[in-house]
């Protein structure tokens, strides 16, 4: 019995929907999908049904991409409202969510609980000399505007920092609860801490990226590994002896087809042998 991750599946790309298709079964195992499935809840729907024959035990924790209002159908169904339907449509096709119970993941001789997080982002990953008031600016000037300023609505918060620090606060004392007695996985869309983040092509997308308010998490709650997705860059890094593991597949152009999707399933539990680098 294993723990796999895998995010970021953008099924409104076609390659992208044809490949989650062909991914092999692991019918004793468990799947984290931190986010950004898709904008469509049609979409969504489909990777639930899909997944659901392949896993024991689909989890889910929410991107930005889930929480846009977009033009086709959703416009009824902004901020709060929109991220409550798509909890609900995960419960019928009974895929975990931030709002259920933490499993506790028992496989492989150890037992550890599985923290799926929503947490969002307060725009604190800058550096310290950009104000609040100058963020946005700020990354303007290195030609980066995320599309969450028109699209991810907080309704009814007043703002996205606001419903984020709504989200952190209630998460709390779940965490602490769950370190009381156990190791953990925490799973979230959004890095929990600056340092992992590496995102060349667009280095002044950060503000987008996450809270300070997390970046002692993997110590605090006891994390054996942090799962997130999100910034489309693969990667994994240890941080005071805890594994941060980027999983998210991306768009088209960031996988190769010729590989299959197979290939970019990251393994959490238990934690992979570490990777040879060859030597040339």
């Amino acid at each position: 019995m294993k723990l796999w991750a895998l995010s970021d599946f953008h099924l409104n790309h076609r390659a992208n929907r044809e490949a989650l298709s062909t991914l092999s079964h692991y019918p004793d195992d468990w799947l984290l999908v931190p986010g950004d499935v898709s904008e469509r809840l049609d979409d969504i729907e489909f990777a639930w049904r899909t997944l659901n024959a392949k896993f024991k035990l689909v989890i889910w924790t929410p991107g930005n991409h889930e929480l846009w209002t977009t033009q086709e159908g959703d416009e009824v169904q902004r901020g709060v409202a929109k991220y409550d339907r798509i909890v609900d449509l995960c419960r019928d096709h009974g895929v975990l969510t931030p709002e259920d119970p933490y499993p506790v993941f028992s496989g492989s001789g150890q037992q550890v609980v599985i923290a799926p997080l929503f947490l969002l982002y307060d725009y604190t990953f800058r550096p310290d000399e950009v104000g609040d008031d100058q963020v946005i600016a700020w990354a303007a000037q290195g030609g980066v505007r995320c599309s969450d300023e028109s699209m991810l609505t907080p309704d009814p918060y007043a703002s996205r920092i606001d419903w984020c620090h709504a989200r952190v606060d209630a998460t709390i004392p779940r965490l602490e609860a769950a370190a009381a007695s156990n190791d953990t996985i925490l799973v979230n869309h959004w890095p929990l801490r600056r340092d992992t983040i590496w995102i060349p092509r667009i280095p002044r997308f950060t503000p987008w990226c996450g809270t300070r308010r997390t970046e002692d998490w993997h110590l605090r709650f006891r994390a054996q590994a942090v799962v997130s997705g999100h910034l489309h860059v693969r990667s994994t890094r240890w941080i005071d002896g805890v594994r941060f593991e980027e999983v998210s597949l991306g768009y088209p152009k960031h996988w190769s087809a010729e590989r299959g999707i197979d290939h970019y399933l990251r393994q959490i539990v238990p934690a992979p042998a570490p990777r040879r680098i060859p030597r040339f």
